[in-house]
């Protein structure tokens, strides 16, 4: 049997900030930490289908290293991309308070294997006439909003019985539908080699493409496949279909009916 190869992978790993995971040490040393994450984009990189792609989040800190670990593997720079938060920074007596959060993409080479350019309908300030066709989006993501704590989270985070949330990093839907609308078409592989709760494989799952979920968390796991069986309306993409209208191949890229995907958990 031929080994999978991928044209997108989406790494959002643990970030190394003493956060308690059942079963992650999220202290390593640095060192140690930076060591890993240059054994996974490697890894990556093998199983990435030539002008294949990898979204690579981080802390803004860590910048430097990201784009070393990235070049060493393999990786060819295209964007970083600024993740602007919608909600009120953590304020510190050293430095400015952090906003956003950076988005490294990169391909297997100098030339994407698929990049879609998107057009959204734009969210101007008062006083502008918004573009009769949208715009471009660009390297700045300023319109997608974070799933914080409590009231933020709204309906798209998971909780349990007590009405707290499963998993505390949950990434949201409009995130994954623009990085996969962006590097994919139906019936490509994607990769989202620390899955946690989960999203890449509902959009994917969604959008037509095939994806492979990796977790070592057997909790999250369960929470997986719950979300994979049991269809949640805070789920549903389609309420962001209207965002991408004016982009030229949006039937193409985001088929309608939705296509089924195969959706594989390792």
């Amino acid at each position: 049997m031929a080994t999978r190869k991928f044209a997108l992978t989406f790494l959002d790993p643990p970030f190394n900030q003493g956060k308690r995971y059942r079963v992650h040490n999220d202290d390593m040393d640095e060192e140690e930490y930076w060591s890993f994450m240059s054994e996974v984009c490697n890894s990556i990189c093998d199983h990435t289908l030539k002008g294949g792609s990898v979204y690579f989040m981080q802390r803004e800190k860590n910048t430097e290293r990201v784009l070393s670990v990235l070049r060493e593997s393999g990786w060819t720079l295209q964007n970083i991309i600024v993740w602007k938060k919608l909600t009120s920074a953590v304020p510190s007596q050293l430095r400015f308070g952090k906003s956003f959060q950076i988005i490294a993409f990169a391909t297997k080479g100098a030339k994407p294997l698929t990049f879609n350019k998107l057009r959204i309908t734009p969210r101007l300030p008062s006083g502008y006439r918004p573009h009769a066709n949208g715009i471009y989006v660009t390297d700045v993501w300023d319109d997608i909003r974070e799933l914080t704590s409590g009231y933020f989270a709204g309906d798209e985070a998971i909780r349990n019985d007590n009405g707290d949330r499963e998993h505390k990093q949950q990434s949201p839907i409009a995130l994954l539908l623009r990085i996969i609308l962006s590097s994919t078409m139906p019936g490509m592989n994607i990769l989202d080699p620390f899955a946690g709760s989960g999203t890449t494989s509902v959009v994917a799952e969604k959008l037509g493409r095939v994806s492979t979920s990796i977790e070592i968390d057997p909790e999250n796991c369960g929470l997986i496949e719950r979300r994979l069986r049991n269809a949640r309306d805070s789920d549903d993409i389609s309420r962001f279909r209207s965002d991408y209208k004016h982009t030229k191949c949006l039937d193409e890229i985001w088929p309608i009916p939705q296509a089924n995907a195969r959706t594989r958990a390792a």
